[in-house]
């Protein structure tokens, strides 16, 4: 443990935090953890978790500006579902961007664990992706992000950082849970269209 990943580790526990608490202050957050991962990532030769780095440095501007954008009028971010077509053609693009990255990253640099740390990386893409854009089936694949994590970052001694992803699997229970509820209230809360005569 590094005092990099020290200090990575407790942004990270603040950033997800105020994610499942849909709270827009979750991006200044993101943005700071996402760069000092970055340098902790390369050192430890998960290159596909560094470039994942600036990723989601990018994709938290694209985020921070969404959920401005899409408040509620009491302020509150909205939560949306994809629709079952949606879900099927991101699992599918999934695992053929993470086959196609775990080869690359085979093939072409000293990286450790290709495939194991591509598949975390395609689906940390898809699922910040979907954060963005306020869908709650982000959470599901957190999930499984932070499981596959986990045993990555021990079989790293990356020890902080696993303890990181163990609070992040938490955390993402709980935001699964709460975006589920949060979506139901919305729905029956949402105003009957009125139809013309």
């Amino acid at each position: 443990m590094t005092w990099l990943e020290a200090i990575a580790f407790a942004l990270g526990v603040i950033n997800v935090t105020l994610v499942v608490r849909r709270s827009v202050w979750n991006y200044p957050f993101a943005l700071a953890m996402v760069t000092l991962y970055a340098a902790v990532f390369w050192q430890a030769r998960l290159y596909s978790d560094t470039l994942l780095q600036g990723f989601f440095f990018v994709v938290n501007i694209y985020g921070w500006i969404g959920w401005v954008a899409n408040r509620a009028d009491t302020g509150a971010i909205l939560v949306e579902a994809m629709a079952a077509r949606s879900r099927a053609g991101w699992a599918a693009g999934g695992v053929l961007a993470a086959l196609g990255w775990g080869t690359a990253m085979h093939l072409f640099t000293d990286a450790a664990l290709p495939w194991w740390d591509a598949a975390i990386a395609i689906a940390s893409i898809a699922a910040q992706i979907l954060l963005a854009q306020r869908k709650w089936e982000n959470w599901a694949i957190w999930i499984a992000v932070d499981i596959a994590s986990i045993g990555l970052y021990l079989v790293k001694g990356l020890w902080l950082t696993a303890i990181l992803y163990a609070v992040f699997l938490v955390l993402a229970i709980w935001g699964l849970i709460d975006w589920r509820r949060v979506m139901a209230r919305q729905s029956s809360t949402a105003p009957v269209p009125v139809l013309a005569a």
